[in-house]
């Protein structure tokens, strides 16, 4: 890991994370994924400093993640965090919306976009596609959930059976990372923290439980 060998984490004992996340230093074993996830999101999720005290379980999830969100597939990228983002409001993990929105625009979705999510059903810079993963991708996070047969069948105006699988995948992966952060209460990282900040406080966005108290003195 070079350079970040031994580097802590953005976290300290008063985080908000009700298991301590892993330094740089302790995650030689995952150290690839490291690598990896630095190279995308210009630092390591809370979510998996923690999860590498359990690397075979990392390894496990972020396969899944490549599988779901980085490999080619017939749905965009960019619908796909569209789906990933609805899902995660949808649960309530601030912590996930955040990552899901800051992640989205590196995959072409505008924050304008983003800042008018609510209004996603009328507004012109949804395409009807987009409106009809959104609407399932909302109802899939209810509990319990409140997918119908009609939100299938618009869904297949404009996606196929196999188009439909991976969004629904998208749907099941951050029903996993929903729960784990919010059980966990993941400390929030600056930039996520900072893009929701800009661009989703406007819409009711907060990071409740993911914000780490001000340090003593401030």
């Amino acid at each position: 890991m070079g350079a970040n060998d031994g580097r802590q984490a953005a976290h300290g004992p008063d985080g908000t994370a009700r298991v301590t996340p892993l330094t740089d230093g302790q995650m030689q074993e995952v150290g690839d994924i490291v690598e990896f996830v630095q190279g995308f999101s210009g630092y390591v999720p809370t979510s998996y400093r923690i999860m590498a005290r359990k690397p075979d379980i990392l390894r496990a999830f972020n396969g899944l993640v490549a599988a779901v969100m980085r490999n080619p597939g017939e749905v965009p990228a960019s619908t796909k965090w569209l789906v990933a983002h609805a899902v995660s409001v949808s649960a309530g993990c601030r912590y996930c919306q955040a990552h899901t929105a800051a992640n989205g625009t590196k995959t072409g979705i505008a924050p304008a976009k983003l800042e008018v999510f609510l209004d996603y059903e009328t507004s012109d810079l949804y395409t009807p596609a987009e409106r009809s993963a959104v609407t399932l991708a909302l109802a899939a996070g209810q509990f319990p959930n409140a997918t119908t047969p009609a939100q299938f069948d618009e869904l297949r105006r404009h996606y196929s059976e196999a188009a439909i699988v991976e969004i629904v995948a998208v749907i099941s992966l951050f029903g996993w990372l929903n729960r784990w952060n919010d059980t966990l209460a993941s400390d929030l990282e600056p930039a996520p923290m900072a893009f929701a900040q800009d661009h989703l406080s406007a819409i009711g966005w907060s990071a409740g439980k993911h914000a780490r108290p001000p340090s003593p003195g401030r």
